[in-house]
């Protein structure tokens, strides 16, 4: 069969462009222009939208680690003059750790790092629980045996290693050592924010979290988001360059800029640490706020702990803030609060008066003052200068039970104020609602019921502020990554007592800080309003108090013609002095003399 041939010959060299047809030709020029731009998108889809997962990709793992992991936010307080300074922040530091099976020569290495590291060569002794003594090994001795596992891919040999010391591992360069950079929560102002900040601890399962203070209750707010990576692979786990592949960088947590004054924070904290020791006292607390405005300048409580070093801590009772969670009966402090509705329900006047026959009968009890003396005829501010008690059941029996029980709640007692800092009480007064004269009777003059240092301090800046009671906060803004800025505006909270009745207790008070128990809160110059109050502490079995334990409080604002300031200080058993005339009331009035200076207030007298 005879197959035809084609008439195509087979040219060498330059082919005949008349032999290809004109539409093969425009063919190939639209495949041609339809790849190229293919490509082009592609590369811009790779060089523009995913800049970020290449970049992270082909800067290694630690810039990829800064885009998958938020950067925690910080805590944030003012100075004097106004400078920001983080009280909470990250800090980067190293682990050092060792890979044995790539160590070439152990008892070397050891020796470097001891150098480098200052390992201590001392045996430690300890005694274990059957009181024997036991001794372990040195820090030295410990390192050189983790260098010693021949086979051991991995042992840690000490974190939180500054970047200086670091940089000396990295130059010394020892065979099998490592460096790997952690991040750290650090608290640069230690004990004296501790309350205030709480810490980060690592939980069960391998995640950090807030706990107690700011760092609990603003967690996820302070914790961000983390972000993701996903990424195509290949059989042997390499990633395919022209796979699908995504990343989603990590949301920074916000930073909190906090109302605290860094320097009255300072003076004030460590005043009241120093008058914890002098009158040998179990524990104290103090809280400053804004009279007008409600900004808590300062809080704190003792005993009190290092945050960075958290662990070291005999209880854990030492991480509750005492101004939110130590609820107590507050004795005498109470009484302006009550003498203050008494006189805005129109029952009495300052000038009004009572024969203090020295004790009051009700039921089968006997109540009287705590001078165990009958004062005869006195007027209520007499009754505010010499701390009477039957002098308040006198007011509270004008008032009435219902009316009593009102203003009790309108202060703002028995409900939990809201701070936005873990572990708040609200306190119980539950006695003043029963309506029995006798519960009525001892809550007038502050025992049976129990408030929380804060409740107090707040319920006062009702009488400095001219009846308007305002809502304490420490947040003044929250600062998100994206530039939003949350403020925290004052609030009032409501109009407690007139203005009028303001006035006349704050009268009253600056007349007990000249002339009764508070001489001792006096400040050269200015006029003081102010009240002490020694609380008897209710047996552990519920029933009476203790005959050996008292609390000591002082409550004050000043100065009293225009209140800048209401301060709570209180000393828990003091055992040097058991009356708050020699414990809170002193410390109040140090405290004080710095604030109106420092403050720059000028003298009213």
């Amino acid at each position: 069969m005879t197959q035809k041939t084609s008439k195509t010959r087979t040219h060498y060299g330059k082919r005949s462009v008349s032999a290809i047809h004109p539409r093969r030709i425009r063919l190939l020029q639209a495949g041609f222009f339809l790849a190229a731009a293919i490509l082009i998108v592609r590369l811009g889809y790779l060089q523009v939208l995913k800049h970020g997962v290449y970049e992270a990709l082909a800067s290694g793992q630690r810039e990829l680690y800064k885009d998958l992991y938020p950067q925690r936010g910080s805590l944030i307080v003012q100075d004097a003059n106004g400078t920001e300074v983080a009280i909470a922040t990250n800090q980067y530091l190293n682990l050092v750790w060792a890979e044995p099976r790539k160590v070439d020569d152990p008892v070397r290495t050891a020796q470097v790092l001891s150098d480098i590291l200052g390992l201590s060569h001392e045996v430690v002794e300890s005694i274990n629980e059957e009181g024997k003594t036991e001794q372990s090994p040195s820090e030295y001795d410990r390192v050189l045996a983790q260098l010693q596992k021949a086979d051991d891919p991995y042992e840690p040999i000490k974190r939180r290693v500054s970047e200086e010391v670091g940089n000396e591992i990295h130059l010394a360069n020892l065979s099998g050592i490592h460096l790997l950079r952690e991040q750290f929560r650090y608290y640069p102002e230690e004990e004296t924010t501790a309350h205030i900040t709480g810490f980060v601890s690592e939980d069960a399962d391998g995640t950090s979290s807030g706990k107690y203070g700011l760092e609990g209750y603003f967690n996820e707010t302070l914790a961000g988001q983390p972000g993701f990576l996903f990424s195509e692979l290949d059989a042997k786990g390499n990633w395919i360059s022209i796979g699908a592949r995504n990343l989603q960088s990590a949301q920074d947590g916000a930073d909190l800029v906090l109302t605290l004054d860094r320097t009255i924070q300072h003076v004030a904290c460590t005043k009241l640490q120093e008058n914890v020791d002098r009158f040998d006292a179990d524990s104290g607390s103090l809280i400053i706020l804004d009279a007008k405005t409600g900004a808590i300048w300062a809080m704190c409580g003792v005993p009190t702990y290092n945050p960075n070093a958290y662990s070291e801590v005999e209880s854990v009772a030492t991480y509750n803030n005492q101004t939110i969670f130590s609820a107590y009966e507050p004795g005498s402090v109470f009484k302006p609060l009550i003498m203050a509705a008494g006189l805005d329900s129109g029952v009495v006047t300052p000038n009004m008066t009572y024969n203090d026959t020295g004790e009051e009968k009700i039921d089968r009890f006997t109540i009287r003052n705590s001078d165990l003396k009958a004062n005869g005829i006195q007027t209520m501010t007499n009754v505010l200068e010499r701390s009477l008690n039957t002098g308040m059941i006198f007011v509270m029996r004008k008032m009435g039970g219902d009316v009593f029980a009102r203003y009790v709640h309108d202060f703002g007692f028995g409900e939990a104020i809201g701070i936005p800092l873990n572990s708040e009480v609200q306190g119980e007064i539950s006695a003043v609602d029963k309506g029995q004269e006798i519960y009525s009777a001892t809550s007038s003059y502050g025992q049976g019921l129990t408030v929380t240092p804060l409740q107090m301090a707040r319920a006062f800046t009702a009488l400095a502020n001219g009846g308007a009671m305002m809502q304490p906060y420490i947040v003044k803004e929250i600062r998100y990554p994206d530039g939003t800025v949350e403020a925290t505006e004052p609030e009032q909270l409501r109009q407690v007592i007139s203005s009028k009745t303001a006035q006349l207790v704050t009268a009253m008070l600056v007349s007990v800080v000249e002339n009764g128990h508070a001489g001792p809160a006096k400040v050269d110059g200015y006029y003081i309003a102010g009240k002490t109050g020694t609380a008897q502490v209710a047996n552990d079995s519920g029933t009476g108090y203790k005959s050996d334990e008292t609390i000591a409080t002082f409550v004050g604002y000043g100065p009293a013609r225009d209140p800048r300031f209401v301060m709570l200080t209180r000393i828990d058993h003091p055992r040097s002095s058991q009356w708050a005339t020699g414990t809170a009331a002193p410390l109040f009035g140090e405290i004080a003399d710095f604030l109106l200076h420092y403050k720059q207030i000028p003298p009213e007298r």
